[in-house]
């Protein structure tokens, strides 16, 4: 009698167990600034004064069963906008880049046989060397990375858009290169992962007026394995603010490093190591080596033609 009272207490437990979403299997790290939090349809309103975020949440952005978010408590629940509602809690969040790139991920995946985990870790206002090793950001990336894949998923890459706070001061946007190095390093060598792909944004926008000087960092980074996608180059537009990236400009910015997430090699280390390549015949420039970057390019004018 006991036999069948557990067999049936564990079959009135099977509906509840099976409505449970699986692990995710695929892991993405977001962080930077607040263009990479999200601050898509956030703007100040004329009664407040107070920056709100109106609420609007495209096609790409919408909730999918097979992408998962990592909440702050260290737990996975089904994504929605604002991903870092409860990560940058001290701002007010909106569309990012982050839901539109998963949608697009999935779109080549076979249905169901994908579950993809965001890793939300951007914090507004930040700089570079506030994400230096030692520093509370990076302890927290580090302590979520680490968390998000216990339940057995692999991190298949960061995605960093950061710079912006960098621009105020011409020695730290001279010195943004250097630091931004070191902290990639640092965080590859802590999740022991050494070719971890990165996927960076180079900034169109920011606090201060020496923008070129961290570009320059940006694209003359000589690390394995990192792509730089030029959020310049895309023509995206902005709030009224000038420097946080509007709506439809962060769904077609997480479109497009969803683009450049998929011209990985399956293996970091199948690409070329002996010798540096170019093209310019298709919707990006880029250069591959073992030993230096490997950057992609998306340029303007070739997405328009």
């Amino acid at each position: 009698m006991l036999y069948f009272s557990l067999l049936f207490l564990m079959a009135a437990h099977l509906p509840l167990t099976s409505q449970q979403p699986p692990p995710p299997t695929a892991i993405f790290l977001l962080a930077g600034q607040s263009n990479m939090a999200g601050r898509g349809g956030v703007s100040n309103t004329t009664l407040t004064h107070r920056p709100t975020w109106d609420g609007v949440v495209p096609p790409q952005c919408s909730p999918n069963p097979s992408i998962l978010r990592l909440a702050s408590d260290l737990t996975w629940v089904e994504a929605r906008e604002p991903l870092h509602a409860d990560i940058d809690f001290l701002k007010i969040n909106g569309i990012g880049p982050g839901m539109p790139f998963a949608n697009t991920i999935l779109m080549d995946k076979p249905a169901g046989r994908t579950v993809i985990g965001l890793v939300p870790c951007a914090m507004g206002g930040t700089s570079i060397q506030q994400w230096q090793k030692g520093s509370n950001l990076y302890n927290h990336l580090l302590t979520r990375a680490e968390a998000s894949i216990l339940g057995g998923g692999t991190i298949k890459a960061l995605l960093w858009y950061q710079g912006e706070s960098d621009t105020v001061n011409a020695e730290d946007s001279e010195l943004y290169g250097g630091r931004l190095k070191k902290f990639f390093t640092d965080i590859r060598s802590d999740l022991n992962i050494p070719f971890l792909p990165i996927i960076q944004v180079g900034i169109a926008s920011g606090e201060g007026p020496y923008k070129e000087g961290v570009r320059r960092g940006q694209f003359g980074i000589e690390v394995m394995n990192v792509m730089t996608v030029d959020a310049y180059a895309l023509g995206l537009s902005f709030e009224p603010d000038g420097l946080h990236l509007n709506t439809p400009s962060q769904v077609k910015l997480g479109g497009v490093l969803a683009d450049a997430y998929r011209r990985f090699p399956p293996h970091p280390l199948a690409a070329s190591p002996l010798r540096n390549a170019a093209s310019t015949a298709s919707v990006y420039s880029f250069c591959i080596s073992m030993f230096r970057t490997m950057t992609f390019v998306f340029l303007h004018q070739i997405l328009l033609s």
